[in-house]
């Protein structure tokens, strides 16, 4: 599975239906062999041969849309036709193939992510399925406020989500396969060349000591983890391992350990350049089109803001009830200077070639070579003299080859052509590094153990993404989308700020029980349209949309980084999801802040006019937002006062939910840093009676700082014991 996406995202060969089939097939097939029907009966002989059979089923599903699609095979395809041009015509054995592959999807996800989306996407099917039944056959109509449209036949149906490219093979699955595995499998061979231990290191080494240590390093770590590995329970899992014992040691209580485990968890997959899922399906989601640099770069402030708040806090909460460093010393770093230039040197490889416009698949891949050439390189790696030599050499051979063979005697014509035909050259290495890596018995184990972590972390997003790919096939057939839009904002009319509320409960809630890449990818098909209506940014609203399918993960009652967290730490769930949910409440914030205030996505007044001319709004709000985006401040001096406002803001909150600053504080004093907290946090904003010219939201944001300093004086820190008064 990972062999052939790196293959196919560089070099492709098949149609774009048949690789989403084959890579769907690798998902189903691995699904169905590794996740077992019912865990209890994982061992009996019929449940295995069911497994078994379901997987051969898969494998056929997938297979045949492959051998329909594919030319090689057009002397195999029925009526002398592929399955695309079969589209509305399709054959009964294309029918009976399509709802069995169906079945398969659903049972698949229902094995790795639950019930929900499975169930989800059976309410679509059958919403469309009914809406047609009471025209066709005299069903009772449906009522006004469950969007009843046209609706399809099961025929339809099933050729719309299985045969065609709308559904299971559609946009959803496209992303996982051409952007978020490619990453999974960066982060599986980053692990494995030691990037876990040297992030632990480094952020211990700069925090261990300090006042609450042992928790800055997690949320430092964390944030360096989760910029690998996108996945909060994943990141969870991965540094808290290391960091709860450390904190426990140090005096947090287990569920306090927990939750600031979990909170900085769950910010990992909004730091770039990484990310998680969501931010690449905002490349397939986002109209205009965007490029993954202006996701990245959009991202890059409000996740510095969040890890900033999520340490202020650890910070003052650690000083309040005077946990001052771990217990014991923090031990010796495991990690070496190679680890450290490996992590450093794939970053800023991955980040240049992004820079440089080349496509995130691209970069990755890249980045990956760096990843494996100097992994051959490790002490650790049992590889003797003469196979790192071969290894390197191979590399070497391959890169050369390729690069005799592009220019054939001519040199290349720019400097950006050198740079792409060198990176496609060192692909060609990659491949021989790898076919090296897995004869070699001294490096087999470990790369085979990367490769089997990445596609095990793959198969859940797979088969999710398979599953939305039902909705979302039914969704832009049937156009309940708009309908379900429309509805909404008669209820919010035109206030923007009542259809955000709306919005973050919505995301919040479906959050709960999916991963946050499916919640982001339902409410931005259903609800993005609505916020570019009244006037938002599309980039920024679809960031708001998944800011609140990230934040799910640490509101109770279901809090799944919570969940991971709380089993390390031994601690109550609930307990844990609460003090998570406390840790990470900036996070409920900043999607607000960077609405009502985009120079937080470091879009300036230009770029921000030309942002809503092109998603085409019309509302009075979209009106309003364009004046003020045309008559906008310089970018730099708008960043800048938003940077300013946000860090102090995000101080006074901390304080107040800490209940700490310089000195411990009183519930009064509490309160009034809560009151500097959302003045400081206030966009812009206007009203009718104020005088022309004048931004309440700057003379708001100039209070709060004004009302921060004198609460600053006032809270004296205490004085040390043994200090004559006066």
């Amino acid at each position: 599975m990972c062999l052939f996406t790196l293959k196919e995202v560089n070099y492709p060969h098949l149609q774009q239906q048949s690789a989403l089939a084959l890579f769907v097939l690798f998902g189903l097939v691995l699904c169905f062999l590794q996740v077992p029907l019912a865990k209890r009966w994982r061992h009996l002989r019929l449940v295995r041969a069911i497994d078994l059979l379901l997987a051969l089923a898969a494998a056929a599903c997938c297979g045949y849309v492959i051998v329909q699609t594919e030319p090689v095979f057009k002397p195999l395809w029925l009526e002398g036709m592929s399955l695309g041009d079969r589209a509305g015509v399709e054959t009964p054995l294309d029918y009976a193939v399509g709802l069995v592959g169906l079945v398969l999807v659903l049972e698949a996800t229902r094995r790795t992510i639950g019930w929900i989306v499975p169930l989800l996407a059976l309410a679509f099917v059958f919403h469309s399925y009914y809406c047609f039944a009471s025209f066709e056959y005299g069903w009772p109509e449906m009522p006004r406020w469950l969007l009843p449209h046209a609706g399809q036949p099961l025929r339809d149906i099933v050729s719309t989500t299985f045969l065609q490219t709308l559904g299971v093979f559609g946009p959803a699955a496209r992303v996982m396969f051409v952007y978020v595995f490619l990453f999974i499998v960066f982060g599986a061979f980053l692990e494995m060349a030691g990037a876990t231990g040297f992030i632990i290191d480094f952020a211990q080494r700069l925090f261990g000591r300090s006042p609450g240590g042992p928790a800055k390093v997690a949320v430092i770590g964390s944030g360096l983890m989760g910029s690998l590995s996108g996945s909060a329970v994943a990141n969870a899992v991965a540094t808290g391992s290391f960091t709860i014992p450390m904190m426990r040691s140090a005096g947090f209580q287990p569920a306090v350990s927990g939750g600031i485990t979990a909170a900085a968890a769950s910010g990992g997959a909004l730091v770039p350049p990484v990310m998680g899922a969501g931010a690449y399906m905002m490349l397939e989601l986002v109209q205009p089109q965007v490029s993954f640099l202006d996701v990245a770069t959009a991202a890059l402030l409000p996740a510095v803001l969040y890890y900033f708040s999520l340490f202020m806090i650890v910070h003052f909460y650690a000083r309040r009830m005077g946990v001052q460093r771990a217990q014991t010393p923090p031990a010796e770093a495991t990690s070496t200077t190679l680890e450290g230039v490996i992590f450093f040197a794939a970053l800023g490889v991955l980040v240049l070639l992004l820079v440089m416009g080349m496509s995130p698949a691209r970069a990755v891949t890249g980045a990956l070579v760096v990843i494996l050439v100097l992994a051959a390189l490790r002490r650790q790696l049992p590889l003797a003299r003469p196979d790192r030599a071969v290894a390197l050499g191979s590399f070497a051979l391959a890169a050369a080859g390729y690069l005799a063979w592009s220019l054939r005697g001519e040199p290349p014509q720019s400097f950006r052509q050198g740079v792409e035909l060198a990176v496609n050259a060192s692909l060609a290495g990659l491949f021989a590094l790898l076919v090296f890596a897995l004869l070699a018995p001294s490096w087999r184990r470990g790369v085979l153990e990367a490769l089997v972590k990445a596609a095990r972390n793959g198969v859940p997003l797979v088969a999710a993404s398979a599953c939305v790919g039902i909705i979302i096939g039914i969704v832009q057939q049937t156009g309940i989308a708009n309908d379900f839009s429309a509805a909404i904002k008669t209820v919010v009319q035109s206030n923007l700020l009542l259809a955000l509320v709306g919005i973050m409960v919505c995301s919040i809630i479906l959050g709960m029980g999916v991963p946050s890449v499916v919640c982001y990818l339902l409410m931005a098909t259903l609800m993005g349209t609505l916020l570019q209506e009244l006037g938002v940014i599309p980039l920024a609203a679809h960031l708001f949309i998944f800011y609140f399918g990230m934040m799910s993960m640490v509101t109770p009652p279901v809090a799944l980084a919570a969940y991971a967290s709380a089993g390390l730490a031994e601690a109550p769930i609930m307990q844990t999801a609460l003090a998570a949910f406390r840790f990470a409440l900036v996070g409920f914030t900043l999607p607000y802040m960077f609405i009502f205030r985009p120079a937080l996505l470091l879009m300036d007044g230009e770029r921000w006019a030309a942002w809503l001319e092109a998603a085409g709004s019309h509302s009075p709000e979209a009106a309003t937002l364009l004046q003020q985006a045309q008559s906008a401040w310089p970018s730099a001096t708008a960043v800048a006062l938003a940077v300013v406002t946000a860090g102090a803001g995000v101080v006074a909150l901390a304080a107040a939910i800490a209940g700490y600053f310089r000195s411990p504080l009183s519930w009064p004093q509490r309160l009034a840093f809560l009151v500097a907290a959302a003045l400081l946090l206030s966009p812009d904003w206007n009203v009718q009676w104020a005088p022309a010219g004048v931004n309440l939201g700057l003379w708001a944001n100039a209070a709060g700082g004004v009302l921060l300093a004198a609460l600053g004086l006032l809270n004296r820190a205490p004085k040390p014991q043994g200090t004559a008064p006066g």
